[in-house]
């Protein structure tokens, strides 16, 4: 089921006003995408729940605040809180593990790129998230939310060149996983 602009609307005015089954109607449309936006962070099944479970009270208790511009803001904006909440959480448990460098690493070059053609979404979505917490944060707010180092720096507080250095790594790391993948795969 896909709603247009009106229905998503109409939804958003119902839940304002305190109506549980377009809440749950809510819930149950974008807990799924939500959930895998929140495990591309959080690996821990139990702590995984709990950011969602605190997201949607956010979500449920902050609409009243959300201002509606068209198909899609819902959704980005549902993005961002979850986000929010799941690197809340990585920072309380000191789970982020950045090293902060004064230095600048360059830039992987595409050379350095490994063909992904053939290897599974399901094998890169694994090898990302066996990346140590730090790595894999910023690659993907780098990659899936298209945030500049800047912006990862002012999120994570820690410096640009550390974003880049993570960023750096992480890329190495993901490289080496699908090389030895496809060694193992095709010989």
């Amino acid at each position: 089921m896909t709603w247009d602009e009106e229905q998503e609307e109409s939804l958003l005015q119902q839940v304002r006003q305190g109506d549980g089954a377009a809440m749950r109607a809510m819930y149950d449309y974008y807990a799924g995408f939500l959930t895998a936006v929140c495990s591309r962070y959080i690996i821990n099944e139990d702590d995984l729940k709990d950011v969602l479970q605190e997201s949607f009270v956010k979500i449920f208790t902050s609409l009243d605040r959300f201002l509606y511009r068209g198909k899609g803001s819902l959704r980005a904006w549902m993005v961002r809180l979850v986000i929010n909440e799941a690197l809340s959480l990585l920072r309380q448990q000191e789970r982020l593990n950045l090293v902060q460098t004064t230095w600048d690493l360059p830039d992987c070059t595409e050379e350095a790129e490994p063909d992904v053609e053939d290897v599974p979404p399901e094998v890169i979505h694994r090898l990302v998230r066996s990346l140590p917490t730090g790595y894999r944060t910023v690659l993907n707010l780098y990659v899936f939310e298209h945030k500049s180092h800047k912006e990862i720096a002012e999120m994570l507080h820690i410096k640009e060149n550390s974003s880049a250095s993570q960023l750096h790594r992480a890329k190495e790391m993901l490289a080496k996983g699908i090389m030895d993948y496809k060694k193992r795969r095709y010989g």
